[in-house]
C-alpha cells in the first residue's frame, strides 16, 4: 500500500512545459468484441514501450480508470513536442495502432476514442492534497 502523507500538501513547482494527456476509448457496441479488442490491447503495448524508454517523454506512471463503458488513461509528458514526436514516429507503437484504427474502425461507430492535451504552466496550476499518497502532478514534480 502507498505511504499516506498526512495533512495538507501541494505539488512542487515545476509544471512549466509539462503536458497532462488524457486518452481513452469508449465501448459503443459491446457485442462487437472483434472491433474493440484491437483498440483495447493497443494501449498497454504503447504504455510498456513508453515506460521502457523514458527518453520518449512519458513522466511518472500512467493511471487507468474505468467508468461504465469508458476507459481513461491519465498521463504526464515532459513536453508537447515529445508527445507529438511519439505520436508521429514510424518506429513506435502508436502510429501503426492509429493507422489500423483508421483502416478498420474509424467510421463504423463500434468504438469511440478520444484524447485531451493540456499544457501545464506554474502560473495556472494549483494542486491540493490531503491525507493522500503522492499522486497526480505531485508524483511527477515532487511534493
Amino acid at each position: 500500500m502507498s505511504k499516506i502523507n498526512t495533512g495538507r500538501f501541494a505539488a512542487d513547482t515545476g509544471a512549466d512545459g509539462k503536458v497532462l494527456f488524457l486518452i481513452g476509448m469508449r465501448f459503443n457496441q459491446l457485442w462487437k468484441v472483434w472491433k474493440w479488442i484491437p483498440v483495447l490491447t493497443a494501449m498497454p503495448r504503447m504504455l510498456i514501450e513508453l515506460q521502457k524508454n523514458p527518453s520518449l517523454g512519458l513522466v511518472g506512471k500512467p493511471r487507468t480508470y474505468l467508468s461504465g463503458r469508458t476507459i481513461l488513461v491519465w498521463q504526464y509528458w515532459e513536453s508537447f513536442e515529445k508527445l507529438a514526436a511519439y505520436s508521429k514516429a514510424t518506429n513506435n507503437a502508436h502510429l501503426p495502432a492509429w493507422r489500423a484504427f483508421n483502416k478498420n474502425i474509424r467510421d463504423n461507430g463500434s468504438v469511440g476514442i478520444y484524447h485531451e492535451t493540456i499544457l501545464l504552466s506554474d502560473s495556472t496550476v494549483e494542486t491540493v492534497y490531503g491525507n493522500m499518497p503522492t499522486f497526480g502532478l505531485a508524483a511527477v514534480t515532487g511534493a
